[in-house]
């Protein structure tokens, strides 16, 4: 970890002055705490009071969404994969294990997008979360940060959407159903196979793939059309035909309103981290991964291609679509927009 001076009274990158200079927190930047409890050993929370936390995203990034809300940074997930990763490196934190268990947390986030919407300058527009790093990672079962959040944009009526891999989302069952009664929700959920030994090492901190199919399946049982995003689809460890069938066949079981296959994408800082874990547990498939990635973050087209036709032939094997409509106008599994990204922009979703 870079990031260890938060202590102290320097002005150096990462210090409480520092982060108290920046456009990103408040005079009162930064408390660190640790909890001695078995889910939060190892893990430090910093805990910030953000400047904002409705952000804009840029032009340039050719997101389909315009507005977002990431209450944290760093994620306990700890996904080998993750493109966030990244984004640690801008508060002078490690974006390897440092990303895993350096957990920034936004305390006031809710009171935030509270005044945000409150605003006349706002217009409604459709805010998106967990697209940088997961709103419902085991943090929020401490910090709760997502309840008054969800009350302020069902009270604007604002419409939102949510990805998730964390289960912690039914705690908020009842706020999303009251804020479907008024608004567009969209909520999906990360699953990109259900092989459990590849699950263990890829994503060791994220609840099991059948337990988030279950969140899919309590989601939709109580009217909120729920989607999934079938990511990411891992090169030659999760995209063997048998797997894609069966990773289908349980997301359609679910009962999910949509399937969207997304083949896994290694930005910078994401990739350094792949890779190593990819020599510890797979060498034999480095050689393999540098030429599928030489040209870019992105696996080639021909490739995605070939996910995403097989993935749309077995969801429609199985009674799903990428477009299904099965639910209430209302309760739209994912957001419209998200469907017409192409195959290369679709990858930035996770």
């Amino acid at each position: 970890m870079r990031w260890d001076r938060l202590a102290d009274g320097s002005a150096s990158a990462g210090s409480p002055a520092a982060l108290a200079e920046s456009a990103l927190f408040g005079a009162d930047a930064v408390t660190t705490r640790t909890f001695d409890t078995p889910e939060f050993r190892g893990i430090t929370f910093h805990e910030v009071r953000a400047r904002s936390i409705v952000n804009r995203v840029p032009g340039a990034s050719r997101m389909p969404f315009e507005w977002t809300v990431n209450p944290y940074r760093g994620c306990t997930h700890a996904c080998v994969y993750c493109f966030a990763r990244k984004t640690h490196s801008y508060l002078d934190l490690d974006t390897g294990i440092g990303f895993d268990s350096q957990i920034v947390v936004k305390v006031n986030a809710p009171e935030l997008v509270r005044g945000q919407l409150a605003s006349r300058r706002w217009q409604g527009a459709h805010i998106a979360m967990g697209t940088n790093v997961d709103c419902y990672q085991r943090a929020e079962g401490r910090y709760r940060l997502m309840p008054g959040i969800l009350e302020a944009l069902r009270d604007y009526a604002n419409p939102f959407s949510i990805l998730t891999k964390g289960t912690l989302i039914l705690r908020d069952l009842d706020l999303i159903r009251q804020a479907a009664e008024v608004t567009e929700v969209g909520v999906s959920v990360s699953v990109g196979f259900t092989d459990r030994e590849l699950w263990r090492t890829i994503e060791p901190g994220t609840p099991a793939p059948e337990r988030r199919l279950d969140v899919v399946r309590t989601l939709t049982g109580h009217g909120i059309g729920c989607g999934v995003l079938m990511a990411p689809v891992v090169p030659f460890l999760g995209d063997r035909p048998e797997q894609l069938r069966d990773t289908v066949r349980a997301v359609a079981e679910a009962g999910a309103t949509s399937v969207t296959p997304l083949v896994l994408h290694l930005r910078p800082g994401a990739r350094e981290w792949f890779f190593a874990w990819l020599r510890r547990h797979h060498p034999e498939l480095v050689g393999r991964y540098e030429r599928m990635y030489a040209a870019g973050a992105y696996a080639p087209t021909w490739y995605q291609r070939r996910i995403t036709r097989q993935v749309h032939e077995l969801a429609a094997e199985f009674g799903i679509g990428p477009n299904d409509r099965r639910s209430s106008p209302r309760r739209t599994p994912l957001p419209e927009h998200h469907a017409r990204v192409p195959e290369a922009e679709q990858l930035t979703l996770l």
